[in-house]
């Protein structure tokens, strides 16, 4: 399995810089997104997150459902956007 440290990095890199800070004593660790504007997003990631593919890719997408939203998208393009253009039900 690949760590799920490069699964972030990767998913990440080529729009912002990506570091990992140990924060908590429960072993959670600060994820912070920067460019040279300043921090576009800093979250907490639980250690299950991290163990769970699926549960760090729905973490992803969630990151970035946020960035979009703060710079302006509105949520049902995001979301068709996000499941591959699939129509969102009202």
């Amino acid at each position: 399995m690949e760590s799920p440290f490069q699964v972030l990095t990767d998913a990440f890199q080529e729009q912002y810089r990506v570091n990992f800070s140990l924060e908590r004593p429960d072993g959670s660790i600060v994820l912070t997104l920067s460019t040279d504007d300043g921090v576009a997003a800093r979250r907490l990631i639980r250690n299950t997150q991290l163990q769970d593919p699926e549960q760090l890719q729905r973490f992803i997408q969630s990151i970035r459902f946020g960035i979009a939203i703060e710079q302006g998208g509105t949520a049902p393009q995001l979301l068709a956007t996000m499941t591959g253009g699939l129509p969102i039900a009202s």
